[in-house]
């Protein structure tokens, strides 16, 4: 039996868990239609989810077709939840991108849609909500060709829409789509020019090969409620998306050691958690010793080793393998992002979240329990980034305050502890500016108390490699445990900076050392390396970044000069601008300190009619005059 993982894809409220609801109720998954409204849904199955009507984490159900098995994996709508889209992105074999036939072509569906074309991932595009009033159909594949991507064609045709009797019919691939194929494969745009014209049979050839390298499209219509067109949109995704075979995807081929990839966690009924691991060469089964490669969020990787305790392999079978997904559990707990048998092809590419917040619990006698709830959930979602903080708080990072919103509920129904969250601020960077080295002697050399001496040099690391460590010193000439303590205190110590903000993209050498044996003790170590590292990192220097955001504004036109206004005062650099009568599309980068500024201020100035979207995107170095961490300004992240 052949498999298909396929992601529902977006923007919140366009009926993606509607929609796979309706998909495994057709195939005889579930018994009886779940409803969002109701709340009985299969993948929306958390009591947050239910109550709000909204998807927050990747859930993966199955349906059988023929020979066909397909996975469906249900992904937020939500811009907050942009890495829990992304991660999923990284597992499939295709993709369903919704569109509501009433609201059209909306803002994050535009960001969905890039991120789909940039990883060429087969995508077939779904028009839902025919049959709700104001549904449009041919004005609207002019919006998609237009906002989306040109590429793309209809394969179904709509009678009655935006009334109860829509129904559907298909359109098999004809002429008008050949002209559109012409545009991305030669052979069809040879046949148009030179003759002679391609076939039927030609056509569909080439519309499931374009598909399946994502440069084009089929559009399909149909409801998710009413189940209108939903079996042509079946025939498409078994027709044109290909199963991935062992090798072809998510790494290199070859061998025959397991290789796949942690895509979501859930916690389970006793505390432990399950993983879901998409795989992509060999076999899984149980009571097999894996190990997994981690990725810390100080750019640091280690080793997750043990053996698989209960595996759930999604459609029932007793082994995992290639191109399938199962829950399993291992001890001491997998995260999100862990990786079998070593890097993928296609890896999330996200910048991490920044929204910094500080929580604390209500009653002081839940300040242990938040804390260990909060790191279990940033266990969930490792860019949670979950750290003590003064005062008995934990330290946050987030990308929006429905986030925010989502974890205080969280905490309040699944731990029960009542948290309070300081407001939302943008969250800056310090690099290194240059090469700065410190050392202290033994105490009995110069003024120091601690029975240690160390020399530490500080220099710039890669771009988004986060910290590293390295010696210059003999090995063997500490302990070991002097070793450790030295390099978990650089690591600690450097979560704050010269002004304050974290540092990051550096590497500190170990370049002198000794002890004085049986005097000297790791906390001697751990003592001194805070005062060596900050003299190395001040003769450093750093450079402070602010986090910037990379937006599309869709505006009137008679707006446009306003807008651009607007924008240059604010700090944006602007990386394009098209369009013309009636709308301009304005794009560039912003900082994330006055992306909510713009936001409020653009429904004024275009008389509510702009369309705003925003994604977080590299930070930049603070420019001359702007404040810098200390000024606690609100910050702001996603549509």
């Amino acid at each position: 039996m052949r498999t298909l993982n396929i992601g529902i894809l977006a923007h919140v409220d366009a009926g993606k868990t509607s929609l796979t609801e309706r998909l495994l109720f057709d195939h005889g998954a579930v018994d009886r239609l779940g409803s969002v409204d109701a709340g009985d849904t299969r993948t929306d199955d958390g009591g947050i989810e239910r109550r709000r009507g909204i998807t927050i984490r990747s859930a993966v159900a199955a349906f059988t077709v023929g020979d066909t098995r397909v996975n469906l994996i249900d992904t937020p709508g939500h811009s907050d939840f942009v890495a829990e889209v992304e991660r999923a992105l990284e597992v499939l074999d295709g993709a369903v991108l919704l569109l509501s036939a009433v609201e059209g072509v909306q803002a994050r569906t535009r960001v969905l849609m890039r991120a789909l074309r940039r990883l060429r991932l087969p995508t077939i595009v779904f028009v839902n909500k025919i049959d709700r009033a104001g549904a449009r159909t041919d004005g609207l594949l002019g919006d998609v060709r237009r906002l989306l991507t040109p590429h793309v064609a209809p394969l179904t045709e709509v009678a009655d829409a935006g009334t109860p009797r829509a129904r559907v019919t298909r359109r098999p691939p004809d002429g008008r789509t050949a002209e559109a194929l012409a545009e991305v494969d030669t052979e069809v745009l040879a046949a148009l020019v030179d003759g002679p014209e391609p076939t039927g049979e030609d056509v569909a050839r080439a519309l499931a090969a374009r598909t399946a390298d994502g440069s084009f499209h089929p559009l399909y219509h149909g409801s998710a409620l009413g189940g209108q067109g939903v079996a042509e949109l079946v025939e498409g995704l078994l027709g044109l998306i290909p199963a991935a075979t062992p090798g072809t995807s998510g790494g290199t081929s070859g061998g025959t050691e397991p290789r796949g990839t942690v895509f979501a966690v859930r916690p389970g009924p006793a505390g432990e958690r399950t993983a879901y691991l998409r795989l992509y060469g060999g076999e899984v089964h149980p009571r097999r010793r894996l190990t997994f490669l981690r990725r810390e969020s100080d750019g640091r990787t280690t080793e997750v080793s043990g053996r698989v305790t209960r595996l759930d392999v999604v459609g029932g079978d007793a082994t995992l393998t290639a191109g399938n997904i199962a829950a399993l559990t291992v001890p001491g707990g997998l995260r999100v992002g862990d990786r079998l048998g070593g890097p993928t092809d296609r890896a999330p590419q996200f910048a991490p979240p920044t929204l910094q917040t500080l929580v604390r619990a209500r009653h002081p006698e839940q300040a242990a329990p938040l804390r260990s709830a909060l790191l279990a959930l940033a266990d969930q979602d490792p860019l949670l980034h979950a750290r003590p903080a003064a005062s008995g708080a934990t330290a946050l990072l987030l990308y929006g305050e429905v986030q925010m919103e989502v974890l205080a509920a969280t905490l309040a129904e699944d731990f029960g502890i009542e948290a309070e969250f300081t407001p939302g601020r943008v969250r800056f960077l310090e690099r290194p500016a240059g090469t700065g080295e410190a050392a202290e002697e033994m105490p009995w050399l110069d003024r120091t108390r601690y029975f240690a001496t160390i020399g530490l040099r500080v220099e710039p690391g890669p771009r988004g490699s986060g910290g590293a460590f390295g010696y210059e010193t003999e090995l063997g000439a500490l302990p070991r445990a002097f070793h450790q303590a030295v390099e978990e205190t650089v690591h600690d110590t450097l979560r704050t900076g010269l002004t304050g903000a974290a540092v990051t993209d550096y590497r500190v050498t170990l370049i002198r050392s000794g002890f004085s044996s049986p005097l000297s003790t790791a906390a001697d170590f751990r003592g001194l390396t805070p005062l060596v590292l900050r003299r190395a990192l001040a003769r450093a220097g750093t450079v402070l970044h602010e986090p910037y955001q990379a937006f599309e504004a869709e505006v009137p036109a008679d707006t446009l000069a306003a807008v651009t206004a607007l924008l240059a005062s604010l700090g944006a650099d602007f990386t394009g601008t098209t369009g013309g009568d009636p709308a301009w599309i304005v794009t560039g980068e912003l900082p994330a300190r006055r992306v909510r500024e713009a936001e409020l201020r653009l429904p004024g100035l275009t008389r509510g009619e702009a369309v705003w979207s925003s994604r977080p995107c590299e930070d930049r170095p603070l420019k001359p005059g702007n404040s810098g961490p200390g000024t606690g300004v609100g910050g702001h992240s996603g549509e």
